[in-house]
């Protein structure tokens, strides 16, 4: 099913499969995906190619430090003919939302998408306005080490159901980017492939996808172990653990499978699991140890 949307994919961003399959699957999974990356890397040209791809409403938000959250979510401007406030919807009302380096802004501004990731939806001067189905919020950011960032808070970290980084391409896929066309130019050619009907219904099937108690037992094990472990201050929520079932159920339909496998879990654990854990900090934090101590649990 996902043989064709894949194929055009790779047309547009090359060698990075596995990251494709991520973001396909978060959007199934109906949560919100954090790209973490440096400047140039494709971030923003994937958010594009995926509202290409599924027939979405796109718009772009800038993150800046000096934004105010009426620039995301609207703004109550009086309206002289009908001596009422109307309100204006700002560039969130949309079905695919790119937050395009949202760790340059502050914490209040940062704050302003919680409400809609969360609730999908948006409260203004007493008045509640529901975000369109679908809803889905692809943000960017740069690492922390560069200059003019603002460190995304832990509860807007974990509104995120994924976290992905891109990398460096090979120097085969390189030298194509290098010689090839303009990604940009080869964007504006790319047709739908699923209609929005499609996906929607798609998502609803994810949610069906059987998952059996054994593997119940194994995300309890995994949550469980976060919490007691010493290496990290906070454990994973509950709320981490419906992240980690949601999207192994879209990995497993991704793949044309009607149940949830142990292999779908340990496949999208590392972008579940890594944006959450807060590491101590006389414990080591590269990401390659820190998923081998789950190794450590027994798989069904």
């Amino acid at each position: 099913m996902f043989k064709p949307l894949l194929q055009t994919a790779n047309t547009i961003i090359s060698g990075k499969e596995e990251q494709l399959k991520l973001a396909i699957a978060c959007l199934l999974a109906k949560g919100h995906l954090l790209i973490e990356d440096l400047p140039g890397m494709g971030k923003t040209t994937l958010a594009h190619l995926l509202a290409k791809l599924f027939g979405l409403d796109y718009s772009r938000i800038q993150f800046t430090s000096d934004m105010l959250p009426a620039d995301i979510i609207g703004i109550s401007i009086f309206d002289k003919n009908t001596a009422e406030f109307r309100f204006h919807p700002g560039p969130v009302f949309c079905q695919l939302v790119l937050a395009d380096e949202i760790n340059r802004a502050t914490a209040k501004t940062q704050s302003a998408l919680l409400e809609a990731m969360e609730e999908k939806q948006i409260t203004m001067d007493g008045e509640t306005y529901t975000l369109e189905e679908p809803f889905f919020v692809i943000a960017t950011q740069n690492p922390q080490t560069q200059t003019g960032t603002f460190p995304l808070p832990e509860s807007q970290l974990d509104r995120f159901l994924m976290r992905i980084v891109l990398g460096y391409p090979g120097r085969e896929i390189e030298r194509g980017i290098l010689s090839g066309a303009d990604r940009r130019e080869l964007l504006q050619t790319i047709k739908p492939v699923f209609s929005i009907e499609q996906l929607l219904k798609m998502q609803k099937q994810v949610r069906e996808i059987h998952i059996s108690s054994a593997l119940l037992d194994y995300v309890q094990d995994i949550l469980q172990f976060s919490r007691h472990s010493q290496h990290f201050l906070t454990g994973l929520s509950p709320r981490a653990g419906l992240a980690l079932l949601h999207a192994a159920q879209a990995w497993a339909f991704i793949h044309n499978r009607e149940m949830v496998i142990p292999d779908d879990i340990k496949a999208v654990l590392p972008s579940i699991i890594l944006h959450r854990l807060v590491v101590r900090s006389d414990q080591n934090n590269n990401e390659q140890q820190i998923m081998a101590l789950f190794d450590e649990l027994t798989i069904p």
